[in-house]
């Protein structure tokens, strides 16, 4: 992908509910080819700033764009380019794989002949093909996951997005979701932000936002947010990051 505007940025973004502010001045960008995590502990807003970037609520300050596509002003355009995968699954438990494949497909426009193709291709690459027929329900959590990701990917985004995806996964389905999106990544030039709690879903390779109470603590690769919090491991500069904030405000 030979893209020169980032996959994803985002500058000056506020949101409160009510007199609850949940991001503050949050800002950054996610190049295409980069696997960025975005670590911050429950609360810490991820799920929000998902929420405002897909325009499930809409926030009145900062910029959102995907590509060069404004959130606001290019809604459809931007949206076009993204692929999602939600915290909560959205999957219909009582639709076979291949047929909440083909709904996603249908609303993104693609003729029925195209999304067969990219249908056996998506499974084939999780290695779910024969489960095609089978119901949503009949999956274990992490085959469910692969096939929320399949369809995440069904119309070629430049963006992939993924809120707390392991969520609920065994250890094994954990470390196999996370090394099939950074093969992606890698393959296609996809934009990756994967949202987490979980320190080591970050490795020395990725880069990483540490996101807390709705502020942007740190951003940079791994090796260089430890150095520069002076600990040993991503781990302590994640504790000293958060840390210094709490006493900061006390």
């Amino acid at each position: 992908m030979s893209e020169t505007a980032a996959a994803l940025e985002v500058s000056g973004l506020n949101h409160a509910f009510g007199e609850r502010k949940v991001l503050q001045g949050v800002g950054f960008a996610v190049r295409p080819g980069d696997f960025t995590v975005l670590l911050g502990l429950n609360g810490a807003g991820k799920t929000t700033l998902f929420a405002l970037i897909t325009r499930l609520f809409h926030s009145n300050t900062g910029k959102i764009s995907v590509y060069g596509h404004d959130i606001r002003r290019e809604p459809s355009l931007a949206l076009a380019r993204m692929g999602v995968v939600f915290q909560q699954s959205t999957l219909d438990l009582d639709l076979s794989v291949a047929q909440n494949m083909a709904y996603h497909a249908a609303l993104h426009g693609m003729a029925a002949g195209e999304a067969r193709k990219r249908i056996d291709a998506e499974l084939g690459r999780t290695g779910l093909s024969s489960r095609a027929k089978d119901h949503a329900r009949l999956l274990s959590g992490g085959q469910r996951r692969r096939v929320e990701l399949a369809r995440a990917l069904l119309h070629n985004p430049g963006l992939l997005l993924l809120d707390e995806p392991t969520v609920g996964l065994d250890i094994e389905s954990r470390r196999s979701l996370l090394a099939h999106v950074r093969a992606l990544c890698a393959e296609r030039g996809l934009g990756v932000l994967w949202a987490t709690h979980l320190i080591d879903e970050a490795d020395e390779n990725s880069r990483v936002i540490v996101l807390h109470k709705g502020v942007v603590l740190a951003d940079g690769r791994v090796p260089d947010v430890v150095a520069a919090s002076g600990a040993k491991d991503l781990r302590g500069a994640f504790d000293t990051l958060t840390a210094a904030t709490a006493a900061a405000a006390s």
